[in-house]
C-alpha cells in the first residue's frame, strides 16, 4: 500500500500528479482546501491538498464482541495500553486506515476519471448528494462499458449542470415591478450592490430610479447610499417606520422603478427576520431580491436562505464572486431552493462589476477549473 499526501493549485494539477506516480487504480481519500503561510506569516494563494493510496484493501467491519473473543479483547486492551510505544510505521498505517474508514463512507467507489471529476465537485463546494447525482448522470450517459476520458467527463458535467439550469430564471429588473426590495444579512455588498443596479438602469434603461433605504441601523449604509443617489442624479428618502416607507413609496410613485434598501442585521436574529415580514408588503407591484455573498461559507448560504424562505423571495443576487474560486454553493442554492438569480457581482466598481447571469455562465464558472489538466 502506498498512500501520498499532494499539495496543488487546483484539484486537476492534483490529479495529474497522483495519476503519473500511482496511476489509474489510485483512490483519493481526502481533499482540502488549505492556505500555507511564507516567511513574516503572510499568506500564499489557497491550495489544495489531497491524500490518495493505491490499491487500498476494504476495512472489513469490526465484529460484535461476544464471549469467545475474550481473548481478542484482552489483546486489544493490552495494545492500547502500550499506544504510547506503537512505532512510527504502525501509527501511519492506523491513520491510513482511518482515513479508509472516512473514504468508505463519504467518497463513492467510482472509476478514478470520475472519482476524480466527483472530487473536484466537492472542492467546488457542490453539495455532496447533487454531486452524486451529475457523476450518476453522466455515467449512465457512457454506460458501464465505456471509459471515457477527465476531460469528457468534466464536459458532460458541464452540459447537465447547464441542462439542469436552463428550468431557473435568470432576469434583473424587469420593470414590471416598481418596488424593488434588497434583503439580506450585514456585510454581503447589499448597499454597493443597488447602486450597480441603479446605475445600469438609468443610464443603460433609461428608466427614473428612486432610493428609499430603510437600513438606519448602520449609519454608514445611509451615508453610501446618499452619496450614491447624489452621483446618479436620484431622489433617496430616509425611513424609520412602515408609515414612513408607505409615505415614501406614495411620494416616489412617478418613478418607473424604487431600489429599497432593507437593515443588513445578523441574520440569526428570529426578530429581525419577523420585523422584516412586518415592514415589507410584497404584492403584485413589488420583488424581492436576497442577496448572498459567495464568500460565506456553504452550510452558512443555505441557513441565511432558510432563515429568509418566510419571506417572499422572487430570486437571489450572489456577491463577491470575485473573492473566491468555490461557486458550487450557487448550485447548491439554485437548485435545491428552486430560486432564480437575478445578477453576480465581481467587484466594487458601479456599474460596472454586475453581471447578467446565464445556466451558461454559472456552468463555466463552476466547471472553468477543472480543465487544467
Amino acid at each position: 500500500m502506498k498512500v501520498k499526501k499532494y499539495t496543488a493549485a487546483s484539484m486537476p494539477e492534483a490529479m495529474k500528479q497522483i495519476r503519473k506516480e500511482l496511476g489509474n487504480d489510485a483512490v483519493i481519500l481526502q481533499s482540502r482546501q488549505v492556505k500555507k503561510r511564507k516567511f513574516l506569516g503572510l499568506l500564499k494563494k489557497q491550495q489544495i491538498e489531497v491524500v490518495a493510496v493505491k490499491d487500498p484493501q476494504p476495512i472489513k467491519p469490526k465484529k460484535p464482541l461476544h464471549h469467545r473473543d475474550k481473548e481478542i479483547s484482552v489483546n486489544e486492551t493490552k495494545v492500547a495500553a502500550n499506544e504510547a510505544n506503537i512505532s512510527p510505521v504502525l501509527q501511519e498505517l492506523k491513520q491510513v486506515k482511518q482515513l479508509l474508514h472516512q473514504s468508505s463512507i463519504g467518497m463513492m467507489n467510482y472509476p478514478f476519471d470520475y472519482q476524480s471529476a466527483y472530487q473536484y465537485l466537492l472542492t467546488q463546494e457542490v453539495d455532496q448528494q447533487l454531486a452524486k447525482s451529475f457523476i450518476e448522470a453522466v455515467m449512465e450517459k457512457h454506460g458501464a462499458d465505456q471509459q471515457p476520458s477527465y476531460q469528457v467527463i468534466i464536459k458532460d458535467i458541464e452540459q447537465e449542470v447547464t441542462k439542469r439550469l436552463q428550468s431557473v430564471t435568470f432576469q434583473g429588473l424587469t420593470y414590471r415591478h416598481k418596488l424593488v426590495y434588497f434583503v439580506g444579512p450585514t456585510g454581503v455588498g447589499k448597499t454597493t450592490t443597488i447602486a450597480k443596479v441603479a446605475a445600469q438602469s438609468k443610464l443603460q434603461d433609461r428608466k427614473s430610479v428612486a432610493f428609499i433605504t430603510a437600513d438606519t441601523y448602520r449609519i454608514a449604509a445611509v451615508e453610501q447610499l446618499k452619496t450614491y443617489a447624489e452621483i446618479l442624479d436620484v431622489p433617496i428618502e430616509v425611513v424609520y417606520t412602515k408609515t414612513d416607507l408607505e409615505q415614501a413609496i406614495q411620494k416616489l410613485s412617478a418613478y418607473d422603478v424604487i431600489l429599497i434598501d432593507t437593515a443588513g442585521r445578523n441574520f440569526r436574529e428570529d426578530a429581525y427576520i419577523r420585523q422584516l415580514q412586518a415592514d415589507v408588503e410584497v404584492n403584485t407591484e413589488a420583488a424581492m431580491f436576497l442577496v448572498l455573498s459567495l464568500t460565506a461559507k456553504p452550510q452558512d448560504l443555505v441557513d441565511i436562505y432558510n432563515q429568509f424562505e418566510p419571506l417572499p423571495i422572487s430570486r437571489v443576487i450572489f456577491t463577491k464572486i470575485d473573492e473566491t474560486r468555490q461557486f458550487g454553493s450557487m448550485l447548491n442554492i439554485i437548485l435545491e431552493k428552486h430560486v432564480g438569480v437575478a445578477y453576480l457581482t465581481n467587484g466594487q466598481d458601479v456599474p460596472e462589476d454586475l453581471i447578467h447571469p446565464s445556466a451558461e455562465l454559472l456552468a463555466a464558472n463552476i466547471m472553468g477549473n477543472a480543465y487544467e489538466i
